[in-house]
């Protein structure tokens, strides 16, 4: 696993409006262009350094140049949205392995059970377990495995997923059709295997795999996509170009 430290640098994000302005600025032209308190109130140039490495590597860049441009689009539209943060949160876990292991190992499972919340020694004591089999994360103290666990959940609270202060309570999200859509564009794209059934990213539709299911044939969808499901093989085409979808999606 490669391991990095962008889920503690997001987790302590203060302004939500670097990762829009990391689309197009770097260091280098925002001292050109006035300094950085020209952008953002962050008081330091190594601070918003460290934020625009972890925004670049783990929220903006995607594996899928295709993704990417969906990804950016939106950020520009408004990177403040729900719909934005969801498609965030599903870019991050693909490009972060801790945060993807965590919400698999800790927030998925307390999400589909029906549980109203995560305690921070929950992700500490995931942490811990990984720690035996990571090299990387033999070196982690007590003091770094607490800190990370809270700004993970502090993360997915910045995602929409979490709410509550000390005391943090899982949010519920429902897909409206135009982020359906792009989940269905994201998970036909970012998954390795052509059947989705068993897909891995599954789960990050938010809902049990039937209601997905029933949701995915429902025929004012059938526009953006054809499918073929056998039972125990799924899988989509989407039909509009990746670099269209969310313009269209607007005008329709």
């Amino acid at each position: 696993m490669k391991l990095n430290s962008d889920i503690n640098v997001l987790g302590s994000l203060p302004d939500w409006n670097l990762i829009y302005i990391f689309l197009s600025e770097n260091m280098a032209t925002m001292k050109v262009n006035g300094g950085i308190h020209s952008y953002t109130a962050i008081k330091t140039d190594k601070s918003v350094k460290r934020f625009e490495k972890a925004i670049k590597s783990t929220l903006i860049s995607c594996k899928k140049s295709k993704l990417e441009l969906i990804i950016r689009q939106l950020i520009k539209i408004n990177v403040s949205s729900a719909e934005t943060r969801l498609l965030l949160f599903w870019n991050a876990s693909a490009n972060n392995e801790l945060f993807n292991y965590l919400n698999e190992k800790v927030f998925f499972p307390a999400f589909y059970s029906g549980r109203v919340s995560i305690k921070n020694d929950e992700v500490v004591a995931c942490i811990k377990d990984l720690k035996l089999t990571e090299d990387d994360l033999k070196k982690w103290s007590e003091l770094t495995i607490s800190v990370t666990a809270s700004k993970y959940l502090t993360l997915l609270k910045k995602f929409g997923l979490m709410e509550g202060s000390r005391n943090k309570n899982i949010v519920h999200p429902h897909l409206s059709d135009r982020l359906f859509v792009l989940f269905v564009y994201w998970i036909s794209e970012i998954s390795d295997k052509p059947n989705l059934v068993y897909s891995h990213w599954l789960p990050y539709c938010f809902s049990e795999k039937q209601t997905f299911l029933d949701r995915l044939f429902q025929k004012k969808f059938s526009k953006y996509y054809n499918v073929v499901y056998t039972g125990d093989n799924l899988t989509i085409e989407p039909i509009l170009p990746y670099e269209s979808i969310n313009e269209y999606l607007i005008e329709s």
